[in-house]
């Protein structure tokens, strides 16, 4: 029996960003047909979906293979950790899926490894997608991937049995890390109960205006005094137990400090998809949690750090089939069903404009959520770093970012190493 494969990845850690390009690219060339017509077999993945969105996934595939009798769909629902690793042994192997979900971030390591879509996405498959979100999944001028959703505009989510001891006002919540830091040392040494959990990686100096690569790409630009200033007042709270001691650790899914435990009192910016999370596992948490528009960049807008997004590897043997299921799952009505069940953005516009975004209202932490997305798309901003080593970079960074907040390098340390590795890595 034919087998197609296809990988669809599951709710982010944080996603992320969307600046305004405009148009797509013309179709390239024509989409080969399978010879015979695809029938059998479709084995898709998901990235720790089955847990909260069994119904979902399931009720997909059940009309799927109601309108393509002769395609069956099996489902395997992988753990996040082993996602890009299982990728990277499939690519390795040769026997690759026929469809994949990327973060945006890792899309650059695998760009080599992926089949470009221009023949499979013409204007017309395109024409329902977000023009400024499909554009940065092109490298090169070519289509390498599909958006499919997205945090939207970032939220806070704040504790209000916590923070309100420390003088908070949901009204009027923090709009700059300084703000927020300063209030996570308030809420600490009035409570004992660490304020965030957050530590400054590349989007915290991106916030504060700091460059991170030259104009070519070819060399680090982070390495300057504004980003000493910035890992500084960082490092000023992580001592005064502003931010959480765990915030340091590597596993960014499960912080021993975290709002899901109710050992951290806010989050000045998270990605909305948490609150599903943090429902299931600690309603008690999420019926005290005030949403409110997250801290803005020193340019006064908001960044999206990433989106979810579907490619085609370059070696698999059914490449339209995968394509045809990819059009199907990531369509405008498909990708609104989803959001109404989990606070993400839809990447097709038709879906912005059904009355659950455009007359979204309600106190409830999923709704408020969600006005504040709609209310941040105007100044969302995605700019990818645009490498082939993004992920690897940010991690860079991080490792000594984690380093110094320990003290066991000062800031300027921590960024000479940091710019040393990305620049031999850009080499």
């Amino acid at each position: 029996m034919t087998r197609c494969a296809l990988t669809i990845g599951a709710l982010a850690l944080s996603l992320f960003t969307a600046g305004c390009v405009a148009g797509t690219s013309p179709q390239t060339a024509a989409a080969p047909a399978d010879d015979p017509p695809f029938e059998g077999e479709v084995e898709f993945w998901t990235i720790n979906l089955k847990k909260n969105y069994s119904d979902y996934i399931t009720g997909l595939i059940a009309q799927y293979e109601k309108e393509h009798p002769k395609v069956s769909i099996k489902w395997v629902d992988v753990p996040g950790q082993e996602s890009a690793t299982k990728l990277l042994a499939a690519v390795a192997s040769g026997d690759v899926p026929d469809a994949v979900n990327v973060n945006s971030i890792e899309l650059g390591r695998f760009v080599p490894s992926l089949e470009p879509l221009d023949a499979y996405f013409g204007q017309k498959d395109l024409a329902d997608f977000q023009p400024n979100l499909v554009e940065p999944m092109r490298m090169n001028g070519k289509l390498y991937a599909v958006p499919w959703y997205n945090g939207g505009a970032p939220v806070a989510m704040y504790r209000r049995s916590v923070v309100s001891k420390a003088g908070f006002d949901e009204k009027a919540p923090p709009t700059s890390w300084s703000e927020a830091l300063k209030l996570a040392d308030t809420v600490y040494d009035r409570t004992k109960v660490n304020g965030t959990n957050t530590i400054p990686d590349h989007t915290a100096l991106r916030y504060h205006g700091v460059p991170l690569l030259t104009d070519d790409k070819k060399k680090a630009a982070f390495n300057t005094p504004e980003a000493v200033a910035v890992l500084e007042m960082f490092k000023k709270s992580y001592d005064r137990h502003g931010i959480a001691p765990g915030a340091v650790s590597k596993d960014i899914r499960n912080l021993p400090q975290s709002l899901e435990n109710g050992q951290v009192a806010f989050k000045p910016m998270a990605n909305a998809a948490e609150l599903l999370n943090i429902q299931k596992n600690a309603p008690e948490v999420y019926e005290d949690l005030a949403i409110t528009e997250p801290v803005r960049m020193s340019s006064g807008g908001y960044t999206l750090l990433a989106q979810q997004a579907f490619s085609i590897p370059a070696a698999s043997t059914h490449k339209k089939a995968a394509a045809e299921f990819i059009k199907y799952f990531t369509n405008g009505a498909n990708q609104l069903a989803f959001c109404k069940i989990v606070p993400i953005y839809p990447s097709t516009v038709s879906s912005t404009k059904d009355p659950f975004f455009t007359d979204a209202e309600g106190d409830d932490p999923m709704a408020a959520a969600r006005q504040v997305i709609v209310k941040g798309l105007p100044q969302l901003q995605y700019v990818p770093l645009g490498t082939t080593k993004d992920a690897e970079l940010a991690e860079y960074l991080m490792e000594e970012v984690r380093a110094f907040l320990q003290g066991s390098q000062s800031a300027e340390e921590a960024l000479d190493a940091a710019e040393k590795k990305w620049n031999d890595a850009l080499a």
